[in-house]
């Protein structure tokens, strides 16, 4: 804690001269902190751009792949019956007419009170049969005896009156495979419901019909990469329809575009040169962090070469994507839209040949390890924390400074009061001196 002896003695204001004093001492300092901060804001814009530059890299990669564009559309002429995409889809149109649903085997017996036999047989429809114990002729034992005997099948006790219960017997899974008898016992037993398979039939009414089942209510690939599921029985073909998703081909390309767009704009804004006025009305111009960049200016460059240079001799815009007088990208969807309808294969390719190019020039400038940004950015914060380093020394060196000066002053304070001291010590005696009569007298 630094001494305070403002105008003790002297009258001066020591404290505000000191601090002055310390404040011409720490100019460099001052000028070291202005650029630290600089620094940092820098450095947040770099990061900023890296991270969008990252993103832009990962879409790019995606869009660089052929199966991306793999991108189909299902439809069907029946709400009944619905269809999926898969992976390896193609454009086809099929006709189905709904014969049967698949259903689970539901079996129940005829009302008892107690099992009266010691054993069970449940035989599949393999022809398997398992033999089922159960600990006594409750009906619960019964139930629990085939609930965990692992047979895909599940028994339920069903309260039905004064009738006492009925055991329920449900496979677990739909269709004729998973169908069972229940045999080896004196209990009447009605099957209220048959294992079933699904069935449709394609090209009905043609001699080319051709019945296709299913144990579930799905028939996988129906169609090569089509997934089709039927929930009612139907008595007139439903008709499927699978056709090139030209929507989701054209916001590929498109979501290229908007993300080297707000790149560019990023870029664009962060080096521009502003003007203000000062406190005094005067102009003052400021450049933007990326004003004068290399690194940043390089990186903006890449990629707008990456994504209007020729594919196999054809400029991008022939397909609407095109450079624009500010040095931004176009998209325009209706040429797109046109380009794809004539030549779908030829455009896709050509949106993957630059998405690819986009995507090693984003790398190159982001790429965690050694992009061109990412070392800029371990460059500035490492410079960052050597200033702060320096910024303490300085710290330290101000301190000891004020501690210096404070004692000078402190001295100077103490002497003055010393002097002072001496000065009314002698003007004292000097009062008490006799007066001494120097002049002579006459006669």
């Amino acid at each position: 804690m630094g001494l305070s002896i403002d105008g003790l003695i002297s009258g001066q204001d020591t404290t505000t001269l000191i601090n002055n004093l310390i404040a011409v001492e720490a100019i460099p300092q001052t000028l070291l902190k202005g650029k630290v901060t600089a620094a940092q804001n820098y450095t947040t814009a770099v990061q900023g751009l890296n991270t969008k530059v990252a993103a832009l890299a990962d879409t790019a990669t995606n869009a660089a792949k052929p199966a991306s564009y793999d991108l189909y559309t299902a439809t069907s002429s029946s709400s009944q019956v619905t269809a999926t995409t898969s992976t390896g889809i193609a454009a086809g149109v099929i006709d189905v007419t709904v014969g049967r649903l698949a259903q689970n085997q539901v079996t129940v017996t005829g009302p008892l009170t107690t099992w009266p036999d010691a054993t069970l047989t449940l035989t599949n429809a393999a022809g398997t049969a398992t033999v089922i114990t159960p600990a006594s002729g409750s009906l619960d034992d019964v139930v629990s005896a085939v609930n965990t005997a692992g047979l895909g099948i599940t028994a339920t006790k069903v309260a039905v009156g004064a009738d006492g219960f009925r055991l329920q017997f449900s496979s677990n899974a739909s269709g004729a495979a998973a169908g069972f008898s229940l045999t080896g016992s004196t209990v009447s037993t009605v099957a209220v419901k048959p294992a079933q398979d699904a069935q449709v039939t394609l090209w009905a009414g043609t001699s080319a019909a051709q019945t296709i089942t299913s144990a579930t209510n799905t028939f996988a690939d129906l169609l090569p990469g089509l997934d089709v599921t039927v929930t009612a029985v139907s008595t007139s073909p439903v008709t499927l329809t699978v056709t090139r998703d030209d929507t989701a081909i054209t916001a590929i390309a498109s979501g290229l575009v908007t993300g080297l767009n707000d790149i560019f704009a990023l870029i664009s804004t962060k080096s521009a040169v502003s003007t203000s006025t000062d406190s005094a009305g005067k102009t003052v111009t400021t450049a933007g962090l990326f004003a004068g960049d290399s690194t940043v200016r390089a990186v903006n460059q890449n990629l707008l070469s990456a994504a209007s240079m020729p594919v196999d001799g054809h400029s991008p815009s022939e397909i609407g994507i095109s450079i624009t007088k500010t040095g931004t990208l176009e998209f325009d969807a209706t040429k797109f839209a046109a380009a794809l309808a004539k030549d779908p294969a030829g455009v896709m390719k050509t949106v993957q040949e630059i998405s690819g190019r986009v995507a090693t020039a984003a790398a190159t400038a982001s790429d965690k390890y050694d992009g061109t940004l990412t070392n800029t950015i371990t460059s500035q914060e490492s410079q960052v924390r050597t200033m702060g380093l320096e910024i303490s020394d300085w710290d330290l060196r101000l301190t000891a400074k004020r501690t210096s000066l404070e004692r000078v002053y402190t001295a100077m304070e103490s002497q003055l009061g010393t002097l002072k001291s001496q000065a009314e010590w002698l003007t004292s005696q000097v009062a008490s001196l006799p007066d001494v009569y120097t002049g002579s007298s006459s006669s």
